[in-house]
């Protein structure tokens, strides 16, 4: 089944998957933080979304598509257009490169970011592995 990105069903799946996964539990087995993952309209798609996720210990505790972002107040925030996040899911943009080069911008400490590079990477593949249905 494909859930739609983004959504709360997706981020779910993909909360699911990376609590399935033995190299991400691994990877970010020291990792402690919560995010919000704001997607930002573009061409593609008209709206701001904010997705939700609760990462610890290589763990996913929580997540959920916020309908109010007031509700958490996470440490990181990465945020950035719709297209860009495709290309983040689809495995067309590093996400350590995409910070690097401002494609995704990021509020929160970026020295813990880039030292737990292996931890994001393993998060990203879990995000290739969620069936994902994107916009026209």
């Amino acid at each position: 089944m494909a859930y739609r990105f983004p959504s709360d069903e997706w981020v779910k799946a993909l909360c699911k998957t990376l609590n399935e996964s033995e190299a991400y539990a691994e990877a970010a087995k020291n990792w402690e933080g919560d995010f919000y993952f704001i997607i930002e309209p573009d061409e593609e798609f008209k709206e701001t979304a904010y997705l939700y996720m609760d990462l610890w210990h290589g763990k996913c505790r929580e997540a959920f598509l916020a309908t109010d972002p007031s509700v958490k107040d996470p440490v990181f925030k990465i945020w950035a257009p719709y297209g860009t996040w495709k290309k983040v899911i689809l495995g067309q943009l590093d996400p350590i490169q995409g910070l690097v080069t401002r494609q995704l911008k990021l509020k929160g400490d970026m020295i813990k970011i880039m030292r737990n590079v292996k931890a994001a990477n393993e998060l990203v593949k879990c995000c290739a592995k969620v069936e994902t249905e994107f916009a026209a």
